[in-house]
């Protein structure tokens, strides 16, 4: 198992202080965000410094995120989408990354059309030399179970289809580890480990709900063992968007999180 950091844990920091950081609490990869890096680049820096700063920490980049709007936008407005989809997977494939992260719509509660989009996708990424991976997430309109996602997947029916798992959005979509055991082994991109405040029941919860894993009451043991099961023993990521854990010192919070995860797949 490849340990990762996905940088919205730790997301007031600049990019470059992000790849240091993971290098320095000791993790295997980075899972980055397109838009830092858009950020970075537009204040004067380049995509070689942050290639060079991947490298002089040895780091991987298991996936990155994202490509949005996809499933939203019709006629000229999706071909604008798919222009933007070429220029993301051209630069995550540049930075190493074999995956990027294909989001669902927000508010389009219609799913029928996104198999076809997401082929779409996955033809534009096989042309610029990387995978999107289907997300769901649990407090969306359109795909926000586990389920509903990997129905999605198959009837894309693509050799290359993927979807990526994420501890939070199972639990706080109902999804269930009988669900998880449906998935094969060969269409799990990634796995994004996190945890669940405890004072509201699923369904309830968002982004920042997340609290450092250990802390919440996900049954993280149970969905390892699950994982576990399947075989799964590629890359995880710590994800969480905990703006008090922002305020802390970030190399603690990440060590903190590298151990924990460490100690729940031993």
């Amino acid at each position: 198992m490849k340990f990762c950091l996905n940088t919205s844990t730790i997301k007031p920091q600049p990019l470059i202080r992000k790849i240091e950081l993971a290098g320095q609490a000791g993790y295997d990869g980075i899972e980055l965000w397109v838009n830092d890096i858009y950020e970075h680049i537009g204040r004067g820096g380049e995509v070689r410094d942050v290639e060079l700063a991947i490298a002089d920490n040895g780091l991987i980049v298991p996936s990155m995120i994202a490509i949005r709007q996809w499933g939203d936008m019709d006629g000229w407005e999706y071909q604008l989408v798919k222009d933007e989809a070429k220029r993301r997977f051209a630069l995550c494939a540049r930075l190493g990354s074999q995956y990027i992260v294909a989001t669902p719509p927000l508010e389009k509660m219609v799913t029928d059309h996104l198999p076809d989009r997401y082929r779409d996708l996955l033809q534009i990424g096989r042309e610029e030399g990387i995978k999107p991976t289907f997300e769901y997430i649990s407090f969306f309109k359109s795909v926000y179970r586990l389920a509903d996602a990997w129905d999605i997947v198959q009837k894309a029916d693509d050799t290359d289809s993927t979807i990526i798992l994420d501890a939070f959005h199972n639990w706080n979509s109902n999804s269930t580890l009988d669900d998880l055991r449906q998935i094969p082994l060969d269409k799990i991109s990634h796995y994004h480990i996190d945890d669940a405040a405890h004072n509201k029941l699923p369904t309830t919860q968002k982004d920042p709900d997340r609290v450092m894993i250990g802390e919440g009451q996900i049954d993280l043991k149970a969905e390892i063992a699950v994982l576990k099961e399947i075989g799964y023993d590629k890359t995880v990521s710590l994800e969480l968007f905990n703006a008090e854990l922002w305020e802390q010192d970030p190399l603690e919070v990440i060590s903190t999180g590298l151990t924990r995860m460490k100690e729940l797949f031993a």
